[in-house]
Order: structure tokens, then sequence, then C-alpha cells
């Protein structure tokens, strides 16, 4: 087990991540840049043994994914014994799909995936909602976040904050975080600053978030993984991830 508690997102790194070839080699680098943590998303096609294999020659764990809701939903038992080959307890998803977005669809969801995902959480794993900027719009007073939090089951349905789409939804990273304590184990931190009058990712402390109360938020919440990630990047990505990790240890993460 690695003492750091900082993973890099594949999803980064996703143009590079087509083949198993292509995972070897990218995983070679993520370990040379300093990572010795992966979450593992967008991927392309890879057997999961051979996925852990390549994972443990590069000496990186698997701590984290995000995979289909569809695939939680259809065969959880899969998404279990994958898990638990990579001894990995954090299942996440990215977003919820597009047909629940609605006021209605929110609640609506809040309910099915705490159906769905209580295997999961009976088997020891975790079950981690992404969010983006989306799920800041209200609806009758309460924006859908605010409606997966209050109307899903606690003990199944936890949230991994990403802090550059909560700031872009108008609302407050470090605020938040201190709200869901207890709802969560992992956070993607990203950065967001402005180019040509826009806002934009960033690498982390590299933009305009407040790193020092988000990670004051983070340690209060007792998150067990800072992800970092970057959606799209203004070079190579592996550029971007080596520089905020070198930020995120030089705020004192290791």
């Amino acid at each position: 087990m690695t003492d750091s508690l900082i993973a890099a997102q594949l999803f980064t790194l996703r143009d590079y991540l087509k083949t198993p070839d292509d995972i070897r080699a990218s995983l070679a680098r993520v370990r040379e840049i300093g990572y010795t943590a992966v979450q593992v998303s967008a991927l392309g096609p890879i057997a999961p043994d051979e996925l852990q294999r390549v994972a443990a020659e590069n000496g990186l764990e698997i701590v984290a994914t995000h995979i289909s809701y569809q695939r939680i939903v259809e065969e959880p038992q899969a998404v279990i014994d994958d898990h638990k080959l990579w001894n990995c307890r954090h299942v996440g998803i990215g977003s919820m799909p597009p047909d629940y977005r609605s006021g209605d669809g929110f609640a609506r969801f809040a309910a099915e995936a705490s159906a769905a995902a209580a295997p999961l959480v009976e088997a020891g794993l975790t079950f981690n909602y992404h969010n983006h900027s989306f799920e800041f719009e209200r609806f009758a007073g309460r924006t859908g976040l605010e409606i997966l939090q209050e109307d899903s089951d606690p003990r199944v349905f936890s949230f991994e904050v990403d802090t550059y789409w909560v700031q872009h939804g108008g609302a407050d990273p470090a605020a938040l975080l201190r709200n869901l304590v207890g709802r969560m184990h992992v956070v993607h931190l990203k950065d967001m600053m402005v180019r040509d009058g826009a806002q934009s990712f960033g690498e982390v402390g590299e933009g305009n978030l407040d790193w020092p109360a988000i990670l004051a938020a983070c340690r209060t919440a007792d998150i067990e993984w800072y992800i970092i990630e970057q959606d799209t990047c203004p070079g190579d990505p592996f550029d971007s991830l080596a520089l905020s990790l070198r930020n995120l240890r030089a705020m004192g993460l290791q």
C-alpha cells in the first residue's frame, strides 16, 4: 500500500489509453511522474486481469473507478468481482444519464441509484456520484445536488465532489465539502482559470480556486483519496498531471 493520498484520474489521459499497449506505456509514464495510485476511467478495451497486472507491474494501485451506471444496474456482481480483483473499494459514475436531469428525475435517480448500488455497499465497496455543474440548477427551491443528497440513502449514496464543476455551477467547493461530511471518500481536484475571458480547466494551483480552504475542508471530511483530474489540458496532459502533483505536494499534501 502507498503512503500517498494522491491519485491520477486516468480520464485525463484518455487519448493515450486506447489499447493494452497504450495503457501499459501510459501507466509507466504516470509512475515516472511520481504517482503511486490511479483512478480507472475511459480506458480502451482491456481485460480486468490484464489491467491489474499492468498496474501492479508499474507499482500503481487502482484506488477508484468510473464505470457506467448501466453496469451497476445490470451486472452488479461483475462490478463487485472486478473491483475485488483490483483491490479497489471505490466505485464511481462520472455522471447521471441525461433522462434523469429534471426535478422529478433527480429524485428518481436518488432512489433508484440507492437501490441499484446497495449490493456493492453490502459487498464492502462504496458508490460515489461525480458531479458536474448541471446539478446546481434549482427545482422548486432545491438544487439537483441537494435533491440527490436529501432523497438518497446516505448508507449507500456517496459523493465524489469535483472542485472545478462546483465552482462552475456557482457554488463554493469548500462549503460543499463541509456540507457533505460523512458522505465522501474521494474528491476530484482541478483548478479553474480564465483564458481569453472564458473559464478554463487548469492545473491544481495554477488557477483561482481557494486551495487552502478546499484542502482544509477535505481534511475535515477525512477524504481518503485526493484525485487529480483535468478534463482538457493546454498541452501534454502528462505535463499537466505532473504540474498538479508538484503544486499539491508544495501545499503540504503527500
